[in-house]
């Protein structure tokens, strides 16, 4: 009985932690990625130049508008031109002279991926 015991209250440990599967009704914005490119990220003062990061960067164009998203964390792949669903998470109001912004790309099996605006263009 404390082995039956054991074992579900392990289980609902487990659950409890697992992250929740995305609702594919909260991404509602439409991304279409115009261009997809890796960029090498160098880092560091004048005299000491660490460089070997790679990251993503897409042209896309979202509501009309032209942008460039940039991945936040290492790749070593492309993402296909095409339309993709996704989410705002940050914003800046309108009346705001600068702003950050970014977006939650979900794709066809169910993963995630964030990706920052890095430029604007009209």
């Amino acid at each position: 009985m404390k082995k039956i015991l054991f074992v579900i209250l392990l289980m609902a440990s487990a659950m409890a932690w697992a992250e929740k599967a995305p609702n594919p009704a909260d991404y509602t914005t439409v991304v279409h990625v115009q261009s997809s490119h890796l960029v090498d990220v160098c880092r560091g003062s004048s005299n000491m130049v660490r460089c070997g990061k790679t990251r993503q960067r897409l042209d896309v164009v979202i509501n009309g508008k032209k942008y460039e998203l940039g991945s936040e964390d290492d790749s070593d792949f492309l993402l296909r031109t095409g339309d993709y669903k996704a989410k705002e998470l940050e914003y800046a109001p309108p009346e705001a002279l600068q702003y950050h912004q970014a977006f939650e790309f979900l794709f066809p099996d169910g993963t995630t991926h964030r990706y920052a605006v890095v430029g604007e263009s009209e």
